[in-house]
């Protein structure tokens, strides 16, 4: 009997350990996070991306440009918007995406590619538990696009 007491205790301190392990699976199933991005051409790791939500909206911005030969002071010259001639590290590079209701998608937001100044509506999925970001950028409807994989960063 002086054992019970002590076994519902690590029974307890077990139930929620598990709830807290199950928390943290499902918090990976969001774009919230910082990632790593990669050039479409050579694969080579390009930026460190970071997003973050405020009242239900994402956003994200380059926290840090990691190609062997990135111009750390490179411009946004081809911008149109407010971000022209501004440096593309720290730039905000996501804008204004939501989740999609009863899905684990985000969209509605845009994304700027930095290097050509174009903005793109935005789709934003994680796959494999969380651990990757599947980033649509497209023109009209999403048929019309292009598709990186981010890499979520530990």
């Amino acid at each position: 009997m002086k054992n019970r007491p002590l076994a519902l205790i690590y029974k307890g301190l077990l139930a929620m350990s598990i709830v807290a392990s199950a928390g943290a699976a499902l918090a990976q199933m969001t774009p919230v996070g910082k990632w790593h991005s990669f050039d479409d051409k050579t694969s080579e790791l390009k930026s460190l991306v970071v997003i973050s939500e405020a009242n239900g909206v994402l956003n994200g911005h380059v926290e840090a440009l990691l190609r062997k030969e990135a111009d750390q002071k490179k411009l946004c010259t081809e911008c149109t918007d407010d971000r022209k001639d501004k440096p593309v590290l720290g730039m905000e590079i996501i804008r204004g995406a939501k989740k999609a209701e009863g899905k684990d998608v985000w969209e509605g937001g845009q994304i700027l590619d930095p290097e050509n100044g174009k903005e793109y509506h935005l789709r934003l999925t994680p796959i494999e538990g969380g651990q990757k970001l599947e980033v649509r950028g497209y023109i009209g409807m999403p048929l019309l696009g292009r598709t990186q994989t981010w890499v979520r960063v530990p």
